[in-house]
């Protein structure tokens, strides 16, 4: 099982973010992942760092690190712009971008809402996630942010490493039955364990958010 952390982009400023991910390549964590929000989870008015542009700078900086978004919503641009995102990062980093996406949900409609964006229910946001996957570069590694059947659905069809937020090691072994999957979340109260638990489950990667040693964090690989 591969480690990543996710970078801290609710901020004004990039250098928090940048420091943490030469702190993982340091420390030999896999991977580093960024937030697709406008806003913080339910704090408008706070700040957010574009995920693709951090992901970018840390690829040219750190070679040994592989880069995503977590998760790229198709809600919140075209789906040939989305692709074109994920071109441009492989051009920086090839074979180290892993092509995450998610459909997004109720929860984060107030982002699109304020962008002026239109809003797309559950059946067009599916679509749209069917056609970004159909723009990919080829070979790429791709996963899908599970949510209902309908969705996990597709991330089976198209063989993508199904993501579960925040799961526990049951439900990740119940979805490891159906194809593969990956977990990520805060990061647990016994880290070690929980992650240990996660590998045993069938996860392919897990990914910490929050404030983590990184040299633990690293240990843990499988």
């Amino acid at each position: 099982m591969k480690v990543g952390i996710v970078l801290p982009t609710f901020s004004s400023s990039v250098e928090a973010a940048l420091a943490i991910a030469a702190e993982a390549e340091r420390a030999g964590v896999d991977g580093v992942f960024a937030y697709d929000h406008i806003w913080p989870m339910g704090s408008p008015g706070r700040p957010a760092i574009s995920p693709f542009p951090v992901l970018a700078a840390v690829a040219t900086r750190h070679p040994k690190l592989i880069v995503a978004p977590l998760v790229a919503r198709v809600s919140l641009a075209e789906p040939e712009r989305i692709a074109e995102r994920f071109a441009t990062l492989e051009a920086l980093a090839p074979g180290r971008v892993i092509a995450a996406l998610g459909t997004g949900d109720s929860l984060s409609l107030d982002e699109e809402v304020a962008l002026g964006l239109p809003s797309l229910n559950a059946k067009a946001r599916r679509d749209r996630l069917r056609e970004v996957i159909g723009m990919l570069p080829d070979g790429m590694e791709k996963w899908c942010g599970g949510g209902g059947e309908e969705t996990n659905n597709i991330a089976r069809e198209f063989d993508m490493v199904l993501n579960l937020w925040d799961s526990s090691a049951a439900e990740l072994a119940a979805e490891s039955e159906k194809g593969p999957v990956c977990w990520a979340g805060p990061k647990p109260g016994n880290m070690a364990d929980a992650l240990r638990s996660y590998e045993d489950a069938g996860a392919t990667w897990a990914v910490v958010a929050g404030t983590v040693n990184m040299e633990v964090l690293a240990s843990l690989k499988g």
